[in-house]
């Protein structure tokens, strides 16, 4: 593994009885990036995570973070992992979490825990599961943050919160990137939340990695042009391509298109909805030729 990637995949593979999660998935996570891990339902972001945490054991390949592949030991103490059903103890009080996390963790920072749930108005004699999902959520990301971890894995973290909280949790992991380096992969199925945050990309489809790179070098790389319904693009460029009777809209690969045609860089949407689309199609061809 190369000295800059926090997080890797060489060959990784999932396999449960009904088929494969994830196959020949390969991927890599420099230091110090936020990274974005989208894609469709049922494409392997929850599986990868769970490999990358050591609560699952790969079929296949491997998943090495910060250099060492995950074991039977444990979550090791510069990782921690926030799945998506949040796991809290909802008959504990904000106060006995927040203990419980002291208690549990090596490297555990009580006065950034105790700020992080104060910041966000939760209080601390409350019941867990009196609490409403948004202030779960918080709860939730002060136990994980309070570890101080070096990479951090985030499944859905948003999904429960107002836009002001989900504003102010993207601006806490930023800050904490910033501060101390921390590589963070998050996923999320709302693009929006992520295109301003996030410097990098994984996107998975099928469980296999479809994309992966520096989100900048990603869109650099792409074009999304506009132009006639006859107008003519090279084959091996397209990426998507979008008829209608007067023009086509169509995402390719680094083309210089002919004159006539409108060019821009897609956004990351955009960018990510037309490969998810492109390969969704592919999919059902292949299913129609079998």
């Amino acid at each position: 593994m190369a000295s800059s990637d926090a997080l890797t995949a060489a060959d990784l593979g999932k396999r449960y009885r009904r088929g494969w999660a994830l196959r020949d998935c390969d991927f890599s996570v420099p230091h110090g990036r936020i990274s974005a891990l989208v894609g469709p339902n049922g494409a392997g972001k929850t599986t990868l995570m769970a490999l990358a945490a050591g609560l699952l054991e790969p079929t296949e390949g491997q998943v090495r973070v910060m250099g060492r592949a995950p074991d039977r030991r444990g979550i090791p103490a510069d990782l921690a992992f926030l799945a998506q059903d949040k796991p809290l103890y909802r008959g504990f009080t904000v106060a006995d979490m927040l203990r419980a996390g002291r208690a549990l963790n090596t490297t555990w920072d009580q006065a950034y825990a105790e700020r992080l749930v104060y910041e966000a108005g939760v209080p601390r004699t409350a019941r867990i599961g009196t609490l409403s999902g948004g202030q779960r959520t918080r709860v939730a990301l002060a136990v994980t943050l309070g570890r101080r971890p070096r990479v951090l894995m985030l499944d859905e973290p948003l999904a429960d919160l107002d836009p002001i909280a989900r504003d102010e949790v993207m601006r806490t992991l930023m800050a904490e990137a910033a501060d101390t380096g921390m590589t963070v992969l998050l996923s999320s199925h709302v693009l929006s939340d992520l295109e301003n945050v996030c410097d990098h990309l994984v996107l998975l489809a099928d469980g296999r990695t479809r994309l992966c790179g520096d989100v900048a070098d990603l869109l650099a790389g792409h074009r999304l042009l506009v132009g006639p319904a006859d107008g003519d693009l090279a084959a091996d460029t397209v990426v998507e391509r979008r008829t209608t009777a007067r023009q086509v809209t169509a995402l390719v690969r680094g083309h210089s298109p002919a004159p006539g045609w409108e060019s821009h860089e897609p956004t990351l949407e955009e960018l990510v909805m037309a490969h998810l689309r492109a390969g969704s199609a592919a999919a059902r061809a292949r299913e129609v030729a079998a």
